[in-house]
């Protein structure tokens, strides 16, 4: 009986010692405790990793190649969807959280179970996502002249992003654009980088707003409806010559501080999480190997505690021709500060040269261990150890009502007016509503791909009104319009269809066709055909509204004198009713050119303040009009009022024919 007594109480310590054993490793594991300050936490996590774990922390991989089994195994801290990375056809919110978590699930499992963190490009909205509010791009954002606009913006962006699973987007793009041959330039705010820093207020939308005591360049990113931004393209990517993708910014010093960082010291301020390297060089020093750059400036200088990201094989494109030496490219990249690398295919390539170089002592562990303390700061500011997986309880965010509103809202707040009458006419804008016959005309009028631009469901985006949810702008002018209007749509008229017809006006919607990155850059900045017959067929017969749909400033000054009025719409996205708005009276034009409309492209580069500057439009133009709202009011009530409403129109016009070359006797 007592040696039964013996062994029962023997049982019982042994269970009591693996009990309070467990307990012991579980309160040493100081990373997993969320009460426990992030400084704590990471210096935790990080003396526990090994040099495999560390460097698996370093790597962002595609989608295309990431599982659960890749995850683990390589330790792998960050997956991405590259730019038109469609997860199905049409893929819904719940596809994506399902896919994300499947994936996550694959870190979890790792020995220290350190979460991933997922990056998409959301650029103008979630843009990689069917169904998704698709706002106007950048260039659009930036001729509101609205930080407010932008951080509702980003607030709404957030909140679609995260309804996929998603807590990381590759936004907002900082670049100031210095020349519109850039195939870029839409990315980019405005040519003054004034502008370009207030829009810098898109980042409190996405991560939040930062504590007022939160110590300078720390990351910032507000609970589970808030995702991690990161401000690109570090630094001078909108002043290469000719405005060629990926080029060589030649300017000094003074220039560079003055034109083309002070977004990314606005940026630090406001908290932003991450932070990518540009392709291009500066004075022929490749950003991904400029240690100067990268570490002693935005590092040491700005003060920037979160993590450097690579661009999309960005460090392969450091030698040249790309990828000739590509563990030269991994040293030089490394040790000029990038922490995280873009990989996005070859991991192990990357993983097997970083562990070589470290082993052999060419990049010191030092640097290796500052890498992964600012992927981890992030990975704990944001809560991503507390809550790694997605639930579905956001899914109705995606491509809301109330997201299509504040986008509706955006469009008509960026259309700028350029023209509006001719020959001492009065003004054509507002449209009326009613009216026996109008012609509706152009590539770009009935084609939602065309008006959202690039970086939309594709990388170059799409053409046509089903690769995504929205309304086209022929759409919104039958929503506009009088029951009784009759709407004729034709995309490429000829003149003696156009003169039978008896049309009391005409909208001719024309511009430019999808494209990203490099496939934009341009040296002729012209509109697709028929774009230029179009024009001359409609306006040269009926009174025309000619709505320019584009990313940049286009050659535009040879059909001037043959429109009636001219508006620039940019890529307004896809809700086509914020055109529709101001073009009938609903909303007046308020909004101001952005950045420079030249005459010709041998101008170029051209920006306000340049001695030979002698725009067709110069920046900050753009005419206003009442809403029909305040005009009735006003017409009705007195002489008094129809008088100055009179004389309203007539400063219109004056103005018109101002910057149209014309001289009134």
């Amino acid at each position: 009986m007592s040696r039964v007594l013996i062994r029962f109480l023997g049982i019982l310590w042994l269970c009591w010692w693996w009990a309070s054993l467990g307990e012991a490793q579980t309160e040493y594991m100081k990373y997993k405790d969320p009460k426990q300050p992030v400084a704590v936490r990471v210096k935790d996590l990080l003396s526990r990793m090994s040099l495999e774990e560390k460097i698996g922390q370093m790597v962002q991989i595609d989608r295309g190649v990431a599982n659960a089994e890749v995850m683990k195994t390589y330790f792998i801290g960050s997956v991405l969807s590259g730019g038109g990375s469609e997860l199905l056809p049409k893929a819904s919110a719940k596809d994506w959280v399902n896919k994300i978590n499947e994936i996550q699930k694959g870190s979890l499992a790792s020995r220290l179970g350190i979460p991933m963190i997922y990056g998409i490009d959301a650029v103008h909205g979630h843009n990689n996502v069917y169904n998704a509010t698709i706002f106007p791009h950048n260039i659009g954002l930036g001729a509101t002249r609205n930080p407010d606009l932008a951080r509702k913006i980003g607030a709404a962006t957030a909140l679609e992003v995260r309804a996929t699973g998603i807590p990381y987007v590759f936004a907002p793009c900082i670049a100031v654009c210095r020349d519109p041959r850039w195939g870029r330039c839409y990315e980019s705010y405005s040519e003054d980088p004034k502008i370009v820093q207030e829009m810098t207020d898109i980042i409190l939308g996405l991560q939040g707003t930062i504590p007022a005591n939160s110590q300078r360049g720390v990351p910032y990113v507000d609970g589970k409806k808030k995702v991690a931004a990161c401000a690109k393209h570090f630094v001078g990517d909108g002043g290469t010559i000719k405005g060629i993708d990926e080029n060589n910014t030649v300017i000094d010093w003074h220039g560079l501080l003055s034109i083309h960082m002070p977004a990314y010291s606005a940026s630090i301020i406001k908290g932003v999480s991450t932070v990518m390297v540009s392709y291009s060089s500066w004075n022929r020093v490749k950003m991904h190997a400029n240690r100067d750059l990268v570490t002693g400036f935005l590092k040491d200088t700005l003060k920037f505690k979160g993590f450097v990201i690579s661009d999309w094989q960005g460090i392969d494109r450091i030698t040249s021709p790309p990828d000739s030496n590509y563990t030269y490219s991994v040293q030089a990249a490394i040790q000029a500060g990038i922490d995280m690398v873009m990989v996005p295919y070859k991991y192990t390539d990357f993983i097997n040269d970083l562990m070589l170089l470290v082993k052999n002592k060419i990049i010191p562990m030092d640097r290796i261990n500052d890498a992964v303390k600012r992927i981890l700061l992030v990975k704990f500011t944001m809560g991503l150890f507390e809550s790694p997986l997605a639930d579905l309880r956001l899914v109705n965010e995606l491509g809301s009502q109330e997201h299509r509103y504040l986008a509706r809202e955006a469009v008509r707040k960026s259309l700028v007016l350029l023209k509006n009458g001719k020959n001492g006419t009065a003004p054509l804008l507002p449209l009326p509503k009613k009216a026996p016959r109008i012609l509706v005309a152009g590539t770009h009028a009935d084609n939602l791909g065309y008006q959202c631009g690039g970086w939309t469901i594709n990388w170059q985006g799409f053409s046509g009104n089903n690769g995504t949810r929205g309304t086209s702008i022929l759409a919104a002018i039958s929503s506009a319009v009088d029951s009784s209007t009759q709407i004729v749509y034709r995309e490429n008229p000829d003149a003696d269809f156009v003169k039978s017809n008896n049309f009391a006006y005409a909208i001719v919607v024309v511009g430019e066709s999808p494209y990203a990155e490099i496939a934009g850059d341009s040296m002729t900045l012209t509109m697709v055909d028929p774009g230029p017959s179009v024009i001359s067929n409609v306006c040269e017969t009926v009174k025309c509204v000619v709505v320019i749909i584009s990313g940049r400033p286009i050659v535009i000054e040879p059909y001037l004198s043959s429109i009636e009025a001219l508006v620039a719409a940019w890529l307004p996205g896809t809700e086509g009713q914020g055109v529709t708005d101001v073009l009938f009276g609903d909303n007046g034009f308020s909004g101001k050119l952005p950045r420079t409309w030249f005459k010709t492209v041998d101008q170029l580069p051209m920006n306000v303040g340049d001695p030979h500057y002698d725009p067709l439009f110069p920046f900050g133009f753009g005419l206003t009009t009442a809403s029909v709202r305040d005009l009735v009011p006003r017409s009705t009530s007195s002489g008094v009022c129809l008088r100055a409403y009179m004389h309203t129109i007539l400063v219109t016009v004056v103005i018109s024919l101002y910057f149209t070359g014309m001289v009134l006797i």
